[in-house]
């Protein structure tokens, strides 16, 4: 019998990308204030990648202490431009900003995937994609938001690549699930390496 395998994550987009290569799952949204935990990890100057491998255990710990003996997949995304560490736009004057500081040049975003199992972590893993923003003006970026609407704070980088936000971009360097946040497969095969799915 295959232990019970929980996404600790309410995301669709993460949920879609399970369903759609067939795993059987549950999904359980991690009850983790996510912005408490970045704080002072940025403040003692943790690297963007660090953060996401600390929400992602989090979340993944968080989910576990409902379902012993499943094996939970903990994930994050951190989106970061030099030394910039990017967070959801509060509102759309906020997305303007993002969209206009990354502007003709590379951000980075970096997901993280925890696996645990009653409160073991059983392995980490970070993947990070390389997008290239083409040059954009504010003429632009406003009317883009205006066709996109709130679906614009909805995310980081204040866009979504599998709709409009592909017009943003002139080079993307990465896997697309990476860039969707959740790297499928590495995880699939570690996942086949625990036998929790078949191999």
């Amino acid at each position: 019998m295959t232990a019970l395998l929980v996404l600790a994550s309410a995301s669709p987009f993460r949920r879609a990308l399970l369903e759609n290569a067939g795993l059987v799952f549950e999904a359980h949204a991690a009850q983790v204030d996510e912005r408490a935990l970045e704080e002072p990890l940025e403040a003692a100057g943790a690297s963007p990648v660090d953060v996401a491998l600390v929400l992602a255990e989090a979340k993944a710990r968080d989910v576990a202490r409902h379902f012993g003996g499943a094996l939970v997949i903990g994930s994050d995304q951190t989106m970061s431009l030099g030394q910039r560490v990017y967070h959801k736009p509060k509102d759309m004057a906020e997305a303007a900003e993002h969209l206009l500081s990354l502007s003709g040049k590379t951000h980075r975003l970096n997901s993280a995937i925890v696996l645990v199992r009653d409160g073991d972590v059983l392995w980490r893993h970070v993947t990070t994609a390389h997008m290239t923003v083409r040059p954009l003006s504010p003429d632009f970026v406003a009317r883009h938001l205006e066709s996109v609407g709130e679906k614009a704070l909805a995310s980081v980088g204040a866009y979504q690549l599998e709709g409009q936000g592909i017009q943003l971009f002139e080079r993307i360097e990465g896997d697309y699930f990476t860039i969707l946040g959740l790297p499928m497969l590495p995880l699939l095969s570690k996942l086949r390496e625990l036998g929790s799915i078949d191999a």
